[in-house]
């Protein structure tokens, strides 16, 4: 950290030892509201995504959780299995910017500063919500099944021994 001598003339000097802490401090300091103003502002981020026709649009905060949804008219049109799909799809959509966008507030507030912990950071989330490759579908879903041509899936038997008279509610208690 400090040679030898370094110390020794700081012992000597304890006005100069004070200077030195003092700058040292306000290092700290500083570093210390550029990353609280960098984790504020990664906290305000909102990334929004529409699925190719419009029917879905959906935005994500920094921590990829989902923070509004928004269906358009051509939503209703959809089977309900397509549009589980449509939003899942949109939803990774737009998460996989999050890690850019991080990457970029990060690199405003701090500049080259810690490296090693962006990259670690940044890392984390491109594996979290990795970037969505372009869409080789069709913009539009294949019409659904008719009824008549796919028969509804068997129920399993249900084990009335086992079941308290509340379970309907999916209560464990």
């Amino acid at each position: 950290m400090t040679g030898g001598n370094e110390l020794g003339e700081l012992m000597l000097d304890p006005d100069e030892a004070q200077r030195k802490m003092d700058r040292w401090a306000a290092g700290l300091e500083e570093k210390a509201q550029r990353y609280a103003a960098a984790q504020e502002r990664t906290e305000q981020l909102r990334l929004t995504a529409s699925s190719s026709d419009g029917a879905v649009k959906i935005t994500v905060g920094a921590d990829g959780g989902v923070t509004d949804i928004e269906f358009g008219n051509k939503a209703r049109t959809y089977p309900l299995e397509e549009l589980s799909r449509q939003i899942l799809q949109t939803m990774h959509k737009a998460q996989s910017g999050i890690a850019g966008q991080v990457a970029e507030v990060m690199q405003e507030s701090l500049g080259d500063e810690d490296q090693e912990t962006r990259a670690l950071m940044i890392g984390t989330l491109r594996s979290r919500f990795p970037e969505m490759e372009e869409e080789e579908s069709p913009d539009t879903p294949a019409p659904p099944a008719s009824s008549a041509d796919t028969p509804p899936p068997p129920q399993a038997p249900r084990d009335k021994r086992h079941e308290a008279p509340d379970d309907e509610e999916n209560s464990p208690w």
